[in-house]
């Protein structure tokens, strides 16, 4: 009688290996010359054992972006106020305001408009748990009485990541604090505070 024996499983130290390697290619080359073969030579892996555990390009690369380090998590601030959480969001460690994050999601943009496995993959396992943090921090303002209830939130919440990339990969400039700070006071701010409230940098003149 034959015994198979079970194809060993990617996990644990030799998985962060692998998807570290695939972030590290994925900067330096973008997804559309990305190959399994690349990322495999780049993690002293075999293309068989990446095979293993992701079925595809498209799968491997979604899940490093995710899940790498040296990119965004969908952790939740709570700072107290609405600026406090998401400047927390955009210039904590691996925010919007990281030159590297911003170089591997650039990589991907023309991508992502053209291969639709990717797209998917990429909206359900990478954008929706980061836009539902965004959400939060939003609808916790609101409760807090810092955003006005009528505002439209799908709109606001995608303002400064918007701004960011625009500014990153369209116009080749740093995002940095200072712009992030500018964003949210000159904009998003203004426009999600109650009509009887004034604006962050209005109240600070009115104060002196």
């Amino acid at each position: 009688m034959t015994t198979t024996s079970k194809r060993p499983r990617v996990e644990g130290d030799r998985e962060a290996e692998v998807l570290d390697a695939a972030v590290r290619v994925l900067a330096e080359v973008g997804y559309d010359r990305l190959t399994m073969d690349h990322v495999a030579a780049e993690a002293r892996a075999s293309k068989a054992t990446l095979y293993r555990r992701w079925s595809s390009k498209a799968d491997l690369v979604v899940d490093a972006v995710s899940r790498a380090k040296g990119l965004p998590g969908p952790d939740q601030p709570d700072t107290g106020t609405l600026r406090g959480d998401l400047l927390a969001l955009a210039c904590g460690p691996a925010g919007l305001a990281d030159r590297f994050p911003m170089s591997v999601l650039g990589g991907l943009l023309t991508a992502l408009h053209n291969d639709p496995e990717l797209s998917t993959a990429w909206r359900e396992r990478f954008l929706a748990p980061r836009m539902a943090v965004t959400r939060a921090v939003f609808d916790r303002a609101v409760r807090r009485g810092e955003v006005d209830a009528d505002i439209d939130l799908e709109v606001l919440h995608t303002v400064l990541p918007s701004m960011c990339a625009f500014r990153s990969t369209v116009l080749g400039h740093v995002v940095d604090e200072s712009f992030v700070a500018d964003v949210l006071d000159q904009v998003v701010l203004r426009a999600a505070a109650p009509a009887a409230t004034p604006p962050p940098s209005r109240r600070k003149s009115l104060e002196h």
